[in-house]
């Protein structure tokens, strides 16, 4: 058996012995009792809400949110799924989707509204959504939830103390670097927070310039690309300027924490993170504000603007007992009422095209109004996050050599070079 088989069961097979929750069925009341579980706090409302909504329409039955942490959570779905004890409906990331989709250990969705309408996913899904969804196979393995993009964080007050003007969409790395260069001759502070992360970081910017970190073939690295080298030297080189933070600090410190405890200038995150930023730090009112994404000055062919975005999506066990109950669950989770119930919420974004502007309202709540309506702007450009079903296996290599080139452990091409024979040798060990 090839690498990654051996690495996915024994995988699989270890997490048996962990403790799970099951999937429910009819009980003493007469109703059918189904779990769903996810992984942040913050949507839990959100998701409660949407099953308030179907249980009203359904008053056999009865949905309980199962709340549990990022790490926990994926230890304890590993488990439900090797003892056939899933739980009814989950959260999938396409980090693991393709694993759980080839591995037959998630329900084939592709036709789950076609007795009303077979063209229904096309019809109010984007194309980067039902990407997000699909297996090897390319059928949909799951319903789309929500959609992200990646914009910039920025502190209004340490941009007025230096003297420049806010970002906005004329922005380029050039005044990316030339405004943290200010604000750090002015205020001591860090400028643009230079992360090294893949959605939160440089991927953006390989992107921007036209490069790739896939090819279509969804295989062949583009480590070898020059565009590529070219956005990630520029990336991995802003460490070296006296306003970026190295790694070691970030080691010990989040960008968002720096930013929010007011040390650092700028930084890349997600509209996820946005909502519950905003209330768990009361104290910045009116000091901050996001932006669109800076654009690369002189890009490669295909490169400008572009901003990572991502999805996830609800699924299923095809082994559950209460299939056609879930079933019917999940077409209400992805028809344009629940999608709605979720953009209210304030939960996230709704996949659902045309529902963008039930997540933005949610910020009509705050005394003061950050510019969000830019990560919605920011869809008309997005890139697919990157994935493909060998990335559990390349992934941490990836990574770990791009903290060698931070560190000087290897050289910039060594690095490079070693991505590229990572995706390699992932993709051959199949």
């Amino acid at each position: 058996m090839k690498k990654l088989k051996k690495a996915v069961l024994l995988t699989f097979l270890c997490a048996a012995v962990l403790a799970v929750s099951g999937c429910s069925g009819a009980s003493a009341d007469g109703k059918t009792h189904l779990t769903f579980q996810i992984w942040d706090i913050a949507q839990r409302d959100g998701m409660q809400a949407m099953c308030d909504a179907y249980t009203a329409q359904h008053p056999d039955v009865v949905i309980e949110v199962q709340v549990t942490s990022w790490s926990e959570y994926w230890t304890k779905l590993e488990a439900a799924a090797i003892s056939n004890q899933m739980p009814d409906i989950f959260w999938m990331h396409t980090n693991e989707i393709l694993k759980y989709a080839d591995y037959g250990k998630i329900a084939d969705l592709t036709d789950l509204y076609d007795e009303t309408d077979p063209g229904y996913f096309e019809e109010h899904f984007s194309e980067v959504s039902l990407s997000n969804v699909q297996g090897s196979d390319g059928r949909y393995y799951g319903v789309p939830k929500d959609k992200d993009t990646v914009g910039l964080v920025y502190n209004k007050e340490m941009f007025d103390a230096a003297g420049v003007s806010y970002p906005d969409e004329t922005w380029t790395w050039d005044d990316l670097c030339e405004a943290s260069q200010k604000i750090y001759d002015a205020t001591g502070k860090y400028g643009y927070m230079a992360y090294a992360d893949d959605q939160l970081g440089y991927w953006n910017f390989v992107y921007q310039n036209g490069g790739y970190i896939l090819a279509e073939d969804g295989v062949t690295g583009g480590f070898d690309n020059q565009a590529t080298r070219d956005a990630m030297e520029f990336y991995i080189n802003l460490q070296k300027e006296e306003w970026c933070p190295d790694q070691n600090y970030f080691a010990e410190t989040s960008p968002g924490t720096a930013f929010f405890s007011e040390q650092g200038a700028m930084f890349l995150e997600g509209n996820w993170n946005i909502l519950s930023e905003m209330q768990n730090y009361p104290d910045m009112e009116g000091k901050w504000d996001v932006a669109v994404l800076p654009a690369c000055p002189d890009p490669a062919e295909g490169g400008g603007r572009a901003t990572i975005s991502n999805g996830l999506c609800y699924a299923t066990s095809p082994k559950n007992k209460n299939l056609d109950i879930v079933k019917d669950v999940l077409r209400f989770f992805g028809s344009e009422e629940g999608q709605r119930i979720q953009g209210e919420s304030g939960a996230a974004i709704p996949a659902y095209e045309g529902l963008e502007q039930t997540w933005i309202d949610v910020f009509d709540q705050f005394d003061y109004r950050l510019n969000v309506e830019c990560f919605v702007d920011m869809f008309d450009y997005s890139v697919q996050s990157v994935n493909n079903k060998y990335r559990s296996v390349w992934k941490t290599d990836v990574s770990d050599l791009l903290l060698k080139i931070y560190s000087g452990e290897i050289s910039f091409e060594e690095g490079m070079d070693g991505m590229q024979e990572a995706l390699r040798a992932a993709a051959e060990d199949d």
